[in-house]
């Protein structure tokens, strides 16, 4: 198919990259200054689907102008500078990466509802506000529960530094290989002890107030003892690389790969007539969303596979999730409304659960007979594990010939010396940690989870590829796609600065917003320099008034939101959010269809 493509490079380059590399081919490309996006995809026969992605679709436009006052607006400034103790820009394109995926699966739903033989919609309309609320709606139901949190949220966490000034990350998932990491290394007990629950809480709060001896203790040894000590205790160390690092490694055009099932090709799908047969178990289409009907099993952790299934739920598809015997302990993890996690909610809301020990030959054989009548299986497993219960591609594709096997790995087996795939390793490994912060900043991984949040929104991308491509072949799909694919994406603009020899980072004082006599200002990216010019002006005023004085001088501004609590009753927000029978605080559907 055909597509063409106007607006903003932020918003349109990541989304033109992946339908490149689907087989789509761009037959006009505009660039430009401003939004909204247009995508306008025409094929053999569906019609013409277009996908409009603006800035602010939820959000005034006057709030969201660009990168850096969606950033502001959403609350994104406010958890990524968590760690220090104030509203931070992430010097990336998050969100207008995150909403040029989006768009790709909203384009992709839509075609597999035509193909499906449903008239499916026409018209999909996203926005990057939206994308922006998508990626922050755990911090926000956690702020919003009635509940604490379990750890104190302030200011502190890694990347550590050794003797030597290298700058690493440490990652431990259990409190034994941490205690014996710090111990190698002679930090006091109480350090130690008092550490552990900041550090294993930092993927849920941003932040991780850590004792100042862990820190003093890292800064008195050697890079390579730190480097023995986690070999012998069962963590994990990883230095901070830098762009120009990467840009000598191999970085494929996609961020997933999509390997079809052996076997003789069905007949090709025929738009105007054809009507692909579907699962013995499929459930009827009830509704007019893309996926209704289809059903996906899930049996994931954390945040990358939980979240692709519930995009892929929020598309129509039935989620039944697999959980250990006693049920997910996530669900349980503070703060809890009606004693349910916030958290777990904003991942997991509308699946069905059903319980089974995969470690048995029982269990094992029960999951082989939910993925014989499902569309879609996908996990997270650690790599090999599938192939050792019996539950790999080639074993599930032997009993259901049509299903997409989806695995969201860490690293796509790529990185033969990477460390542990968790999305600060893999920030720490890909130089993320560089782009995400100007240069006035030094590098560090953002606390926010950046990665875990964009690999979750490239698995639900992957899979909507693998379903579209069995309607057109009748053949089912194993489809991989990873942590580091989502790493490549966000930080392929610095990365082609870097090749060209230029600075890959931002230039300092980049998307810093501006204190006032009450809060913070963030002027959009293009007049930043000019509306920060007199700084100590913007501190006599109030938010409101600086906000206003800017626009007035022709230099979009917006305030910052730095309580997320806040955010329901905000008026640039009015009834964005809703509540889910639990009570929990729901953020918007990342689109809309007509």
């Amino acid at each position: 198919m055909t597509v063409e493509v106007a607006g903003p490079a932020a918003l349109t380059a990541p989304a033109l990259a992946h339908l490149r590399a689907l087989g789509a081919r761009a037959a006009k490309r505009s660039i430009t200054p401003r939004g909204p996006a247009r995508f306008a995809a025409a094929g053999h026969g569906p019609g013409e689907i277009t996908a409009h992605t603006a800035w602010a679709d939820v959000l005034p436009e006057a709030d969201a102008a660009d990168e850096a006052t969606v950033q502001a607006a959403s609350g994104m400034m406010h958890v990524h500078g968590r760690r220090d103790g104030g509203p931070r820009g992430l010097a990336v394109d998050y969100a207008a990466t995150c909403a040029s995926i989006l768009t790709v699966q909203g384009l992709l739903a839509a075609l597999l509802g035509q193909a499906r033989g449903e008239r499916g919609a026409a018209e999909i309309t996203t926005g990057a506000d939206r994308a922006a609320l998508l990626t922050l709606a755990q911090y926000i139901a956690a702020a919003n529960a009635p509940e604490a949190e379990a750890v104190p949220s302030s200011p502190g966490g890694p990347p550590f530094t050794a003797a030597c000034g290298t700058r690493f990350e440490l990652e431990a998932l259990e409190p034994g290989p941490w205690a014996r990491f710090w111990r190698e290394l002679g930090a006091p007990e109480e350090a130690i002890r008092s550490g552990w629950p900041a550090f294993q809480f930092r993927y849920a709060t941003a932040c991780a107030p850590l004792p100042q001896a862990l820190h003093r203790t890292a800064n008195a040894t050697s890079w390579t003892r730190i480097r023995e000590a986690a070999a012998v205790s069962g963590a994990e160390v990883c230095a901070l690389r830098a762009l120009t690092e990467r840009v000598a490694e191999a970085v494929p055009a996609a961020p997933w790969t999509l390997t079809p099932f052996p076997g003789e090709v069905g007949a090709p799908f025929v738009w105007e007539t054809g009507t692909p047969s579907a699962p013995a178990a499929a459930l009827p289409a009830t509704d007019p969303l893309p996926l209704s009907g289809l059903t996906v099993l899930e049996a994931g952790r954390r945040i990358q596979a939980p979240l692709a299934t519930h995009l892929l739920g929020l598309l129509g598809a039935h989620v039944v999730r697999i959980e250990p015997p006693g049920g997910d302990p996530l669900r349980g993890m503070p703060p809890c409304t009606s004693g349910v996690s916030a958290r777990w909610l904003a991942l997991n809301r509308g699946k069905r659960a059903v319980e089974i020990d995969i470690k048995s030959p029982a269990g094992q054989a029960e999951l082989r007979e939910l993925a014989a009548h499902a569309d879609v299986f996908l996990h997270n497993w650690a790599p090999g594990k599938a192939e050792g219960w019996g539950l790999g591609a080639d074993r599930l594709a032997s009993v259901n010939p049509r299903l997409v096997y989806a695995y969201t790995s860490g690293w796509a087996g790529r990185l033969p010396d990477a460390p542990m795939g968790t999305d600060f390793m893999v920030q720490a490994r890909t130089g993320v940690g560089e782009a995400a912060r100007p240069t006035d900043e030094p590098p560090a991984p953002s606390l926010m989870t950046l990665i875990d949040v964009l690999g979750g929104l490239v698995g639900a991308e992957a899979v909507l590829a693998g379903l579209l491509s069995r309607e057109h072949t009748g053949r089912g799909v194993r489809v991989e796609s990873s942590l580091l694919g989502a790493a490549e994406t966000l930080t392929a603009p610095a990365l082609r600065r870097a090749a060209a020899g230029r600075d890959p980072r931002r230039p300092a004082g980049f998307r810093h917003p501006l204190p006032t006599a009450d809060g913070w200002v963030a002027p959009a990216d293009g007049t930043s320099p000019a509306a920060g010019a007199d700084p100590a002006r913007l501190r006599d005023m109030t938010t409101e008034q600086a906000v206003a004085v800017l626009r007035a001088r022709g230099r979009p501004a917006t305030a910052v939101t730095t309580d997320l609590t806040a955010l329901p009753q905000d008026p640039r927000l009015h009834g964005a959010f809703t509540r889910d029978v639990h009570g929990s605080l729901v953020v918007p559907s990342p689109w809309r269809f007509a």
